[in-house]
């Protein structure tokens, strides 16, 4: 990652509260896959360590990047900056556009577009 790019997505998550929190028990393998289910839905996340001494921040950063492919941003006390590119989902394919139940157009312009002439309720 370029120190420009690194520049950037740091002054994107400027603004960003810690979505997942690893806690005295560490970094487990349910930690890990909810870090894993974030970066897919965000990109750019914040992680907080709470209880986790200072050398082990580091080894704990190093990781969730190693096990998880992301890239690390920032690392600022008990947060963490991480980013992984968003997979490119296959584009959907496009449904044709459903028909409506009834036999006739909803309204004036759909009926002139169609062609047809609406009925008239009968009087009640």
């Amino acid at each position: 990652m370029t120190p420009l790019r690194r520049r950037e997505l740091r002054a994107a998550a400027h603004h960003l509260h810690p979505l997942v929190t690893v806690a005295q028990k560490g970094l487990s393998p349910a930690v890990l896959a909810e870090i894993d289910r974030t970066l897919k839905a965000h990109e750019l996340i914040k992680v907080k360590l709470q209880g986790i001494e200072r050398g082990e921040r580091d080894a704990i950063l190093a990781e969730v990047c190693r096990e998880l492919g992301c890239d690390p941003v920032q690392h600022i006390g008990n947060i963490l900056v991480l980013w992984r590119e968003k997979p490119a989902e296959p584009a959907a394919a496009a449904a044709p556009p459903r028909e409506r139940k009834g036999s006739m157009p909803r309204t004036k312009k759909e009926a002139a577009a169609a062609g047809e002439r609406r009925r008239r309720r009968p009087p009640a």
